[in-house]
């Protein structure tokens, strides 16, 4: 699979409102734009594209990953756990290892993740 600018910026909002849960129950447009560091008005077409495609649900003012849109976030996200940990046993720094599979994660083949996480296991 190839991606996009595009892409990666869906998988990294999803990711963000998928991580955002682990730590609030309720999730708001402005806690996006936060985390994130960007606008609002950037937030808001992204949640727009989102609730589109089908990841994105929202009830008044607050954000709700579907079914598919969990699972397409807990994908993206495994593949920032698996690469972050596998770029620390290499010797990367804990902020430089983090920074870069926030990169790697939309890049990174089928292949290499599976050897990757493999690795790690």
């Amino acid at each position: 699979m190839t991606y996009t600018k595009h892409n990666q910026s869906a998988e990294d909002y999803l990711e963000c409102i998928l991580t955002l849960g682990f730590e609030q129950e309720i999730i708001h447009r402005i806690d996006v734009a936060k985390k994130m560091n960007v606008s609002q008005p950037a937030v808001n077409k992204a949640i727009k594209l989102l609730v589109e495609k089908g990841y994105v649900y929202e009830d008044g003012k607050h954000l709700y990953l579907t079914e598919e849109g969990k699972r397409y976030a807990g994908k993206v996200y495994e593949k920032h756990c698996i690469i972050r940990d596998f770029l620390q046993k290499l010797g990367v720094s804990a902020v430089k290892a983090e920074e870069d599979a926030c990169n790697m994660e939309h890049l990174v083949s089928e292949e290499t993740f599976l050897a990757m996480k493999n690795f790690i296991k």
